[in-house]
């Protein structure tokens, strides 16, 4: 990663000269200002998008995994595209397009979810539909509220920590393991 970061301005610049003795420096220049003309324009419309996408999303609660990543995916497609050099204004382009931009969301989300795995971190990649490609095992369930679970301590009045002070007062929880309560079961198979 830190070589890419190394060799990167090398490679603009080697790219930059080649174009210039091709077409002239004055059209190299004007290419160079005119993406960087099209990336603002396109920072500004697919920003906005992708924030109003965002605001929805926290409103009617739900997730925001895939509307955070193109928020961020714009954002950094934007720098890219402003910074002179064509290798960095491909990878802004992009990360800018929307029909680009699923696919750029799913690279990311590999190399992230591999990198996590180089760390020893576990990741559970999950299909839109509840399928799952790979990782630890999921079990589907559903919360129901208004259930008490027998020898629940929120049942007889005290917190979820189980304490009470002497005056009758909730004390914070505990910061012990949170448990959860319940069973487990079988669904015939179809």
């Amino acid at each position: 990663m830190l070589a890419a970061m190394v060799a990167l301005p090398f490679a603009e610049i080697y790219l930059l000269v080649q174009v210039g003795h091709v077409i002239g420096v004055w059209w190299t220049l004007a290419i160079l200002v005119g993406e960087a003309m099209l990336g603002a324009w396109l920072v500004r419309r697919e920003g906005s998008r992708a924030w109003t996408a965002l605001n929805s999303a926290f409103a009617s609660g739900r997730m925001p995994t895939g509307e955070l990543a193109d928020t961020a995916l714009v954002l950094v497609g934007g720098v890219l595209l402003v910074m002179p050099g064509f290798i960095t204004d491909v990878f802004g382009l992009l990360f800018l397009l929307p029909f680009t931009r699923p696919l750029a969301r799913k690279v990311l989300a590999f190399f992230i979810a591999r990198r996590m795995n180089k760390l020893g971190l576990s990741t559970v990649l999950i299909r839109q539909d509840g399928t799952i490609i790979q990782g630890e095992t999921v079990i589907e369930g559903e919360s129901v509220e208004g259930k008490t679970v027998p020898n629940d301590p929120a049942s007889s009045g005290a917190d979820p920590g189980g304490r009470r002070s002497n005056d009758g007062r909730n004390q914070p929880p505990s910061s012990g393991p949170v448990i959860i309560a319940g069973e487990i079961e079988e669904q015939p198979e179809p």
